[in-house]
């Protein structure tokens, strides 16, 4: 097993990669030291059948253990290294979580649609990026890197943009921006003067799409520039918050939840809710016919998924996707954390949720829970 003999940790990660972002800000602002690769990098193949899948990103320890995925490796040192980021009280610990996964799952599509729905702005800034990953004597380099993003390209419609939905996508995704602009009026963070677990799912579309691409970076820097400020503070190992004056280094006290947070989450519901009430639903059906093994693979290959589409209203519009039982995955740390906490808190949370059109949320459960084994997601009994 290749390993950094200094004791770094090796990153296999690309800067232009939506879920590397997250790990790459995580290990920075811990202050881990660690090299960054490609997974062309020729040490990757001995990594790669232990990854299990060729997703990035995918961390190398010193003493050589080998982390697939953004989450779990940010959960490998919140578990060893102690709880830096994830708040102690529950009511934040839901809303970090929260934004956890609506930011590695259900911004995806703004994220695809701005990448690779507008070329001119866009694709001679990918084709470096693209090009890049491969070495030089790769045969038809050039044809390679079209071939990829060509390929990339047409997984926009796979997450529901089309010429039907892309309008009410970009509506929400800039009222998102201006959401978020005016909460970073008043805090660096999304919970105060220190980065939450949340601020880490959310920069992981935000940077490697929204903030680094031509199109949507001179969107993000035009109308909501203290958004692209907290994405430059995500990326630095200091608290980097010169202009807030004065503030501590420490989540808000007394459990508060902003009003100025609540309005961003009114403005992610309405995407977010209808998909994931859609993809429970067809879930659960598919786990009732197939009855999958425990310990079979909960991972469903874009394009490949045996569960076809789902059909959810955003607005005015109908909008179909593929199913991806990851985001699930992700929320049963949401219900972990409601159903640990006693009922005078879960009222609490439940009023919190209902303020911001997210009630439906603590029931929206499969019938089957999805474990890690083997840096692999799958079905338990």
């Amino acid at each position: 097993m290749d390993c950094c003999d200094d004791g770094k940790y090796i990153l296999y990660s690309t800067p232009h990669s939506l879920y590397s972002g997250r790990a790459r800000a995580y290990l920075t602002k811990r202050s881990i030291p660690f090299e960054e690769r490609y997974i062309t990098y020729s040490s990757f193949t001995e990594i790669k059948p232990i990854a299990k899948l060729p997703t990035i990103p995918i961390l190398v320890t010193p003493t050589g253990e080998v982390i697939r995925d953004g989450a779990a490796i940010i959960d490998y040192f919140e578990s060893t290294l102690g709880r830096l980021f994830r708040p102690v009280s529950p009511l934040q610990d839901i809303i970090s979580s929260l934004f956890d996964v609506i930011g590695s799952e259900g911004l995806r599509r703004p994220a695809m649609h701005y990448r690779w729905n507008f070329p001119e702005e866009n694709d001679d800034f990918l084709y470096y990026h693209f090009f890049s990953l491969l070495r030089s004597d790769y045969p038809d380099r050039e044809g390679k890197t079209i071939f990829v993003m060509e390929m990339l390209r047409t997984t926009t419609k796979m997450r529901g943009v089309t010429a039907n939905t892309k309008h009410v996508v970009e509506a929400l995704y800039i009222e998102l921006l201006d959401a978020l602009n005016s909460h970073f009026q008043h805090t660096p963070y999304l919970l105060g003067g220190s980065p939450c677990i949340g601020d880490f799912g959310m920069l992981a579309p935000l940077c490697g799409h929204l903030a680094r691409d031509p199109k949507p970076a001179a969107l993000m820097k035009k109308l909501a520039p203290r958004v692209y400020r907290w994405v430059e503070r995500m990326n630095r190992e200091s608290q980097d918050a010169p202009e807030y004056f004065d503030c501590d280094n420490d989540f808000l006290q007394k459990n508060e939840i902003p009003e100025t947070l609540i309005a961003v989450l009114r403005v992610l519901s309405q995407d977010f809710i209808p998909e994931t009430i859609a993809s429970a639903k067809c879930l659960n059906v598919w786990l009732s016919d197939q009855n999958p093994k425990t310990g079979s693979p909960a991972v469903f290959q874009l394009g490949t998924s045996p569960l076809g589409n789902i059909e959810f209203q955003v607005r005015d519009r109908l909008i179909k996707a593929a199913v991806v039982p990851y985001r699930h995955f992700q929320l049963q740390r949401i219900h972990q954390i409601f159903d640990e906490v006693e009922t005078k808190v879960q009222m609490q949370i439940k009023q919190m949720l209902e303020s911001c059109g997210m009630a439906n949320l603590l029931n929206i459960r499969l019938n089957r829970l999805i474990g890690r084994r083997d840096n692999l997601e799958v079905w338990l009994d």
